[in-house]
């Protein structure tokens, strides 16, 4: 089920309402006796597994199984951890855990990566590899796998009590809103909110509904449309010239950017709209000073968990310089394999590992300049990691290692002398200037979803202005409806 699609639209108008009338009845008793108020909830959150569970076997029904599997392991796992306080005990449960996770994950994700590569060294498979060609990849495992190994290495680590509820254990990896693409939410901060009775009077639905509509801009209207010189530069890179690469690979990265960020800015619609604060994934990436700031701003949840869960454990910046360097590439590489198994992904988590380690051993220089010249900072180092990060994107939207090399040298050779169709240089154009008209609101008024959430507030309680922030929705659903491209798939549903 799509977020981009009609029939998602008539499935969150039907559980929002079935919803607030739970909510609403919820929040009339909320004053009794704690038993009726853990009732309440308990019949809350029983509601959204159900509308969560059927959101999800709308793709495949049978894989709803592994994914419950997976939270039925994970949370038995904590609750032992939680009862056992020798050393080697817990240690042998978390790797219960883990060995869970992680094979499942290896399995649907990487074995025909695995299995080809076996084939290309000269190792004969046999039938085996038509078994692996066979698999096929269940929508939203990289993100629940990740949210459950979070989960148990939290109640490991003894920085939260381990869960007493299945029910909520289940719904913080079922949750629909953002189960299929993240954003990659942790125990710590939404298990707390799914324990609360949400009162129906203190959801954001204004604030919630304009998230959604933003999304659905972001990819109906910019994304969709950018898909089509990006798509058409790919497939043809040997035929294009160096002009019309540019600018098939300048739309993808705004694609990708447009496509994901819309689809968390939905997610978080949806959730508010529930009740439930999703953390912030994208914060203008393409305004970063250097990679170390862009992976603060594109894909926080992704970055900030590798961060915590890989990076600080190997060690982080505590030791020599030497020694972060290699954990920055082993973070990096394993960051791009988390995005797909191919030798593409691989080296572009690399190459991201490998600006990050300049930047770390140039660091004093990159603070001297954004201390002593601001100015020229911002001239050269915002365009320089936007255009390397662009770059970057070209092994990651490439099928092959062959199609990069060929897209990269187009870029700088002449190779051939065809353009991009006229209406599809049009449609990059078009969807640039909204871009850049987006980035220059949202850098003067809204850096962060909290000071976007506290204009709406305001908003709330002056009639003029909520009057005017209807007629904003009216003209946004209105060039959505108009101008959107024909919908297709968000990206990040294939990792």
């Amino acid at each position: 089920m799509l977020f981009n699609s009609s029939l998602y639209a008539l499935f969150l108008c039907v559980s929002l309402l079935v919803y607030w009338i739970f909510a609403g009845i919820a929040s009339k008793l909320r004053q009794n006796t704690v038993q009726k108020k853990s009732i309440n909830t308990a019949i809350i959150v029983r509601f959204l597994i159900l509308f969560s569970g059927l959101f999800y076997a709308t793709w495949n029904p049978v894989y709803l199984g592994l994914l419950v599997w997976v939270s039925l392991v994970d949370f038995l796992v904590g609750r032992a951890l939680s009862n056992s306080r020798f050393s080697g005990a817990r240690k042998a449960f978390l790797l219960i855990s883990l060995f869970n996770s992680l094979s499942i994950l290896i399995w649907f994700k990487y074995s025909l990566f695995i299995a080809n590569n076996l084939v290309d060294i000269g190792l004969n498979m046999g039938s085996y590899l038509s078994i692996f060609k066979s698999i096929v990849l269940p929508v939203g495992i990289s993100f629940y796998t990740f949210q459950s190994i979070s989960y148990v290495v939290d109640v490991y680590r003894r920085d939260i009590e381990a869960e007493v509820s299945y029910p909520n254990y289940l719904l913080f990896l079922l949750f629909f809103p953002q189960l299929v693409a993240g954003p990659i939410v942790t125990a710590k901060s939404f298990l707390p909110q799914i324990r609360k009775n949400p009162v129906f009077s203190d959801l954001p639905l204004a604030f919630g509904f304009f998230l959604i509509l933003l999304g659905l801009f972001k990819k109906l209207v910019l994304a969709d449309h950018l898909a089509l010189p990006s798509e058409y530069a790919f497939q043809h890179v040997k035929d294009l010239d160096p002009r019309s690469l540019w600018i098939g690979l300048l739309s993808y990265s705004f694609q990708i950017y447009c496509d994901f960020s819309g689809y968390t800015d939905i997610a978080q619609g949806s959730a508010l709209m529930l009740g439930y604060h999703l953390p912030e994934n994208f914060r203008m990436p393409y305004l970063s000073r250097g990679f170390s700031e862009f992976w603060t701003r594109w894909h926080i949840s992704l970055s900030t968990w590798l961060k915590d869960y890989l990076y600080i454990p190997l060690g982080g910046n505590r030791r020599s310089k030497l020694v972060t360097i290699r954990n920055l590439f082993l973070v990096m590489i394993l960051g791009g394999l988390w995005h797909g198994a191919s030798w593409n992904f691989l080296i572009w988590g690399f190459c991201h590992g490998l600006f990050l380690a300049l930047e770390r051993c140039f660091r004093s220089l990159f603070n001297w300049s954004r201390l002593a010249l601001p100015f020229v900072s911002n001239v050269f180092l915002v365009p320089f990691t936007f255009f390397a990060v662009t770059i970057l994107w070209i092994p990651f939207r490439s099928p092959n290692l062959e199609t990069s090399l060929w897209y990269l040298q187009g870029l700088f050779m002449k190779n051939a002398d065809f353009s991009l169709p006229y209406g599809y240089e049009m449609n990059f154009f078009y969807s640039f200037i909204f871009i850049l008209v987006g980035h220059i609101i949202g850098k003067k008024m809204f850096n962060t979803n909290e000071q976007m959430l506290n204009t709406f507030k305001k908003l709330a309680f002056s009639k003029g202005k909520l009057g005017f922030l209807g007629f904003c929705y009216a003209i946004v659903i209105v060039l959505i409806v108009l101008y959107s491209a024909e919908g297709l798939p968000f990206v990040y549903f294939v990792f």
